[in-house]
């Protein structure tokens, strides 16, 4: 307990922001992604992220500890929010055969009692690439382990959208446990990479 609650001390998270790493863009804006592990709660998860210079991919491995912990994440701000009128989130990647999440929330989604959206991302095993799209009014607000009342929690609108994540955890968007089949146990690698991530205001193409 002491161990963890020293992790959770010594957790820098405004270092993990002020080395935010550029990749991807939503429209014309550039989005810097920084990493939110565990840690922050005394566990011992890692993430390494990286961009690629020929291609602008983002690439978001490193390995889950599920010894006090169990979930890695990497955000970006996005300035302006979504456009108005997006409905929709696509993103192409390639994945590992696990069960990842997306998520938005207007910027204060890791502040004790603020809401995230979330929507799983189920990934193939044998890395081949995917196109996935997510309906943004499939996706499930969430407040970490704290439950929440539904009924009082304001409907999404993208445009208040401003900041976007992805996330590996034990929970899946319902709140159910991701099966080991699709999460891992005790310590285990993990590896997405994100080619593209467009808005989407039209479901017809």
């Amino acid at each position: 307990m002491f161990r963890q609650a020293f992790r959770m001390i010594k957790y820098d998270r405004a270092s993990n922001e002020r080395n935010a790493i550029p990749a991807l863009n939503i429209m014309d804006t550039a989005l810097s992604w920084y990493r939110l592990d565990d840690g922050v709660m005394g566990g011992q998860s890692q993430t390494t992220h990286s961009s690629s210079q020929e291609t602008g991919a983002l690439d978001f491995k490193g390995e889950i500890n599920t010894s006090g912990g169990g979930f890695t994440s990497i955000r970006s701000k996005i300035a302006n929010g979504l456009p108005a009128d997006a409905i929709a989130i696509r993103l192409t990647l390639t994945g590992d055969g696990k069960t990842y999440k997306l998520m938005l929330s207007d910027g204060s989604a890791s502040r004790m009692g603020s809401i995230s959206w979330q929507a799983d991302i189920p990934t193939e095993a044998d890395g081949s690439e995917q196109t996935v799209t997510i309906r943004l009014s499939d996706l499930k607000p969430s407040s970490g382990p704290r439950k929440i009342n539904l009924a009082d929690v304001k409907p999404l609108i993208a445009a208040d959208m401003k900041e976007i994540g992805v996330m590996l955890s034990l929970k899946l968007s319902d709140g159910s446990d991701n099966p080991k089949e699709t999460f891992g146990e005790g310590i285990f690698d993990f590896a997405l990479k994100v080619l593209s991530i467009e808005p989407v205001s039209s479901l017809d193409n």
